[in-house]
């Protein structure tokens, strides 16, 4: 992945979505290859990670401070469900240990960036 140092101009030059949208799709890939009775399982997933992207998308367009606020936090609590998910789709030997290590070091680095992302909107002036 390579990251510009320049300015920000559009929701795609966050690196916090850059990454984001990488897990999105990682949890892409592998929930396509889960069996047709997980069904609720993949499609809550998907909208879990896709949902991460999305909010930081509109997060960015909106204009106060408390609404940038406002939807990071929903991406934050849309990457913490997904977690949640991996853990489950862990647990109920869905994805293997090197599928569930991989996409919790991506769930980490999105989390840590998403973190910055949300101090430097909530330190900024309207």
């Amino acid at each position: 992945m390579v990251y510009c140092m320049g300015t920000i101009n559009n929701f795609t030059d966050l690196n916090t979505w850059k990454e984001g949208h990488l897990l999105v799709i990682e949890v892409l890939q592998v929930v396509k290859l889960f069996p047709r009775n997980a069904y609720a399982l993949v499609d809550q997933i998907t909208r879990s990670a896709i949902s991460i992207t999305s909010n930081i998308a509109e997060g960015f367009s909106r204009q106060s401070k408390k609404e940038k606020v406002q939807f990071y936090h929903i991406a934050k609590g849309s990457l913490t469900e997904i977690h949640n998910q991996i853990l489950i789709c862990f647990d109920t030997d869905l994805i293997d240990s090197i599928q569930f290590k991989t996409l919790e070091l991506k769930i980490e680095t999105a989390g840590r960036l998403l973190t910055g992302l949300i101090r430097s909107a909530e330190s900024k002036s309207s």
